[in-house]
C-alpha cells in the first residue's frame, strides 16, 4: 500500500455507492502561476492587467459601483435675482452703550467718602461735646439741672423730660454720627434738637436774627449739615458703608429727613407754642 493521492477519476464507483466520503486531499492542489521572464511578477497597478484574457495575476479585481446618472454632466442652477448678494457693503450698526448694573460704587468716587467722613466728624463731634455739657456739666456746661431750668424759663412744658431727651439725643446722635452707624437716625435726632435750639434763640430776640452772638447762624448751620448727611449718606468710610442707602440714598433717606423735621417742629409747637418769627 502507498500513500499516494488518487485522481478522482480513478476512484471506483463502488466507493461512492458504499458511502465512502472523499477526502479534500483527493483533489489536486491549485498551482499559482510561476514567475518567469515571460510572466514577470506585477509591481504596479498597471501591470496587474485587470480584465485581460491572458492575465496570469491571481489578484481579483472587485467590481466598482456607479450610481445611475453618474456620467451625467453637472447641471448649473439659475440664480434668483432676489437672493443675489449686493456688492455694496452693509453699513455697520452703531455700537450700543453698555450700562453697568453693578451696585459696587467703591470705584470712581474720588474724595467723596473722605469729605463725608470729615463732615460727620465735625457735626457729630460738636453735637457730642454739647450733649455732654448738658448732661454732666463738663467743659463749663450747665449740667442736667441747669439745662432743665433754662428750658423751663424759655416756656417749655415737661422741661425735665425734654432736658434728658435733648442731652441724650445730642450725645448718642453725635457718637453714632462719628462712627457712621445708624447714620440717618443719628443725624435726624441732631436735626430735631437743632430745630428747637434755633427756635429758642430766635424767640429770645426781636425780629429775625442770623449773625452770632444773638443770631441763629450756629444752630442753623449744624441743623442743615445734619440734614445733608441724611440725604448723602455716611459714605464708605463708616460702619454703614456696606449698606445700599449709605452709598446711594433714595426715598428712605428723604422719609427720615421729613420725620426728623417733623419731630423738631412738633416738639416746639406742642411743648412751647411760641411764635419764633415775631
Amino acid at each position: 500500500m502507498t500513500d499516494e493521492r488518487k485522481d478522482p477519476s480513478e476512484v471506483p464507483e463502488t466507493d461512492t455507492v458504499l458511502g465512502r466520503v472523499s477526502s479534500p486531499y483527493d483533489l489536486p492542489t491549485e498551482k499559482f502561476p510561476t514567475v518567469s521572464a515571460k510572466n514577470p511578477l506585477p509591481r504596479t497597478d498597471d501591470e496587474l492587467d485587470f480584465g485581460s484574457a491572458n492575465a496570469n495575476s491571481v489578484t481579483e479585481q472587485l467590481p466598482t459601483y456607479r450610481a445611475p446618472g453618474a456620467d451625467k454632466q453637472t447641471e448649473v442652477l439659475s440664480r434668483d435675482p432676489a437672493y443675489e448678494i449686493s456688492a455694496d457693503p452693509v453699513p455697520a450698526a452703531d455700537p450700543v452703550p453698555v450700562v453697568s448694573d453693578s451696585s459696587d460704587l467703591s470705584t470712581g468716587r474720588g474724595t467723596l467718602d473722605l469729605g463725608l467722613l470729615v463732615l460727620r466728624l465735625a457735626v457729630g463731634g460738636t453735637a457730642l461735646v454739647h450733649g455732654l455739657q448738658k448732661l454732666t456739666g463738663i467743659w463749663n456746661g450747665p449740667g442736667l439741672g441747669g439745662f432743665e431750668t433754662m428750658l423751663a424759663d424759655a416756656g417749655f412744658e415737661q422741661a425735665k423730660l425734654l432736658a434728658i431727651l435733648g442731652g441724650v439725643g445730642e450725645v448718642a446722635g453725635g457718637a453714632l454720627l462719628i462712627l457712621g452707624l445708624l447714620t440717618p437716625v443719628a443725624a435726624a435726632s441732631i436735626l430735631a434738637v437743632m430745630i428747637n435750639a434755633w427756635a429758642l434763640r430766635q424767640a429770645s430776640a426781636p425780629g429775625l436774627e442770623y449773625f452770632a452772638p444773638e443770631g441763629t447762624e450756629y444752630e442753623m448751620l449744624l441743623g442743615i449739615c445734619a440734614g445733608v448727611i441724611i440725604l448723602t449718606g455716611p459714605g464708605l468710610l463708616s460702619l454703614d458703608g456696606r449698606r445700599g442707602w449709605a452709598r446711594r440714598p433714595y426715598v428712605g433717606s428723604l422719609v427720615v429727613l421729613i420725620l426728623g423735621i417733623a419731630a423738631g417742629v412738633c416738639t416746639w409747637i406742642f411743648l412751647n407754642g411760641a411764635n419764633p418769627l415775631i
